[in-house]
């Protein structure tokens, strides 16, 4: 009697589990539109169209630069720093 209900309690959570994972994974694909109501911010200073809201949260290169060093890959020697000066006493 006690082993089938650890069984039953065992399926149920299992269940749980896939049906959150199940919802999880869907997502919305529509276009994004501003609340019933409500409008996207105005046109920026000097340009004469409106962004959609799918341009409005593609990030500029300032917010996300693209790495332009690359790695090290190993030990190597450091170039001499005219700005590495020692502290002052």
């Amino acid at each position: 009697m006690k082993n089938a209900m650890s069984l039953r309690s065992a399926v149920r959570s299992g269940l749980s589990a896939a049906a959150l994972l199940a919802l999880g994974a869907c997502g919305q694909t529509a276009e994004l539109k501003p609340r019933a109501g409500r409008e996207l911010p105005v046109a920026p200073y000097g340009r004469g169209d409106r962004p959609g809201a799918n341009a409005l949260l593609e990030l500029s290169p300032q917010a996300a630069p693209q790495r332009s060093v690359e790695l090290r890959q190993r030990s190597e020697e450091r170039r001499d720093d005219p700005f590495d000066l020692p502290p002052e006493q």
